[in-house]
C-alpha cells in the first residue's frame, strides 16, 4: 500500500509522565496549499483508534475544511500505528512497554509540526471529534494566541469519573481474553478485541438509535447481531491491542489542567481559551453528555454552545456515517469560519 503521509521527526522527546520517547515519529497528511501569510491553516487531530484516513470524511470542495480555501494538517495521534505506537516501535520500548502519553504530550509535539516544519505563527481553526476534541481544547488553552477559533465536537476538556468507569470495561473485556498474555501476545486477542467491540456497541450508538432500528433501516444491516458482528466487531478487530491500550490511558488521563502551564487548575485552563469557541456535544451522547459541555462553556471566555440535534449517539460527531449529522457540523464549522 502505497504511503500517503509523511513523518515529522521529533527526537527524543521527554513526556510528561517520565519516559522519553526515543526517535519520536509524528504521522501527518496535509490538504491544500500553506498561503502566502501563512495563516489559512486548520489543524484537525485524529480520534480514539482512528488514523488520518478516518478524519478524511470531513474534508472535501466545498465542504468547510475546503482544501482549495484553506491548508488541512490531520496530525496522527500517539498509539494509533502510524505515529510512534507500541506496534511500531523497537525494543525496549516496543508492545506493553510502550510509554505513557497524554494528550498534552501529543499537542505539545503537534505544535512543532506546525512551527517547526511549516513555521506557522497563526491557525484559523483547530477541530476534532471525540479524542480529537480533546487535543482541540488543549491546543486551545495550551497556545491560546496562536488560532482564531476551535471547535471540539462530541468530546470534552478532561475525562470525566463516568467516562473513565466506562473505559475501565472496555479495558478489563480486552485484557480478559488470556491471548492477551500482559500485552506480550504472538496471534492478536481476538476474543478480547471482540469482547471489546461488544462493549463499545451499548455506547457508542443511543438509546434512541436502537429503539429507532437505525442500525437495520439506515446502515442497512439485516440483525441486531449482524450489526454487533459486521459493524463493531469487524471496526475493532483490525486493531492492535496494545494500541488500543495506549490510546485508552491517554483517553482517561486527558485533562487540560494537568501540566506544568495550570497546576492542575482545571477551571483556570478552560479560562485561558481566547479563542472563539463552538462546544458542540452530541444531545444523545453517552459518552460526553451535554451536561458536561455546559460547565466547559461556563468558564470558557468566548464560548457558545452548539448541540448536535441527533439520535446517532456519539456517532453524530463522526466518522461521517450520518449525512444529517454531517451537514449540521459542516455548516457550523463554516459559520465559525467565516466570524
Amino acid at each position: 500500500m502505497a504511503v500517503d503521509y509523511e513523518i515529522f521527526d521529533c527526537g527524543d522527546v521527554k513526556l510528561q509522565r517520565g519516559a522519553t520517547l526515543r526517535d519520536c515519529k509524528l504521522a501527518y497528511k496535509t490538504f491544500g496549499k500553506l498561503n502566502a501569510k501563512k495563516d489559512n491553516v486548520i489543524v484537525y487531530p485524529t480520534w480514539y483508534s482512528g488514523q488520518h484516513y478516518d478524519n478524511e470524511w470531513l474534508v472535501g470542495k466545498g465542504m468547510a475544511l475546503d482544501p482549495d480555501k484553506y491548508f488541512i494538517i490531520i496530525p496522527n495521534m500517539f498509539g494509533n500505528g502510524l505515529s510512534s505506537s507500541p506496534s511500531n516501535m523497537p525494543e525496549p520500548y516496543n508492545a506493553s512497554r510502550f510509554p505513557q502519553v497524554t494528550p498534552y504530550d501529543n499537542v505539545r509535539q503537534q505544535h512543532r509540526l506546525v512551527t517547526e516544519k511549516f513555521g506557522i505563527k497563526k491557525i484559523a481553526l483547530v477541530t476534532g471529534w471525540s479524542m480529537g476534541a480533546l487535543q482541540t481544547f488543549h491546543w486551545g488553552a495550551l497556545y491560546p494566541d496562536m488560532m482564531k477559533a476551535i471547535a471540539p465536537f462530541c468530546g470534552s476538556a478532561k475525562c470525566s469519573r463516568h467516562n473513565f468507569v466506562f473505559l475501565e470495561g472496555v479495558k478489563a473485556a480486552l485484557t480478559a481474553d488470556a491471548a492477551w498474555n500482559n500485552g506480550w501476545y504472538t496471534d492478536k486477542p481476538a476474543k478480547g478485541l471482540r469482547a471489546m467491540a461488544r462493549v463499545y456497541a451499548g455506547w457508542g450508538f443511543s438509546q434512541d438509535f436502537y429503539r429507532a432500528e437505525l442500525d437495520l433501516k439506515t446502515l442497512g444491516y439485516s440483525s441486531l447481531e449482524d450489526f454487533l458482528v459486521a459493524f463493531w466487531e469487524g471496526f475493532f478487530l483490525p486493531k492492535d491491542a496494545n494500541n488500543l491500550l495506549t490510546m485508552l490511558w491517554t483517553w482517561q488521563n486527558g485533562d487540560i489542567g494537568d501540566n506544568e502551564v495550570f497546576k492542575g487548575d482545571f477551571k483556570k485552563a478552560l479560562g485561558a481559551i481566547k479563542a472563539k469557541a463552538y462546544v458542540m456535544p452530541g444531545q444523545t451522547d453517552l459518552y460526553f453528555p451535554v451536561a458536561d459541555s455546559k460547565i466547559e462553556v461556563a468558564n470558557m471566555p468566548n464560548a457558545e454552545l452548539v448541540p448536535m440535534p441527533s439520535i446517532w449517539g456519539h456517532f453524530a460527531g463522526g466518522p461521517g456515517v450520518n449525512p444529517e449529522d454531517v451537514k449540521f457540523l459542516d455548516n457550523k464549522l463554516k459559520e465559525l469560519l467565516a466570524d
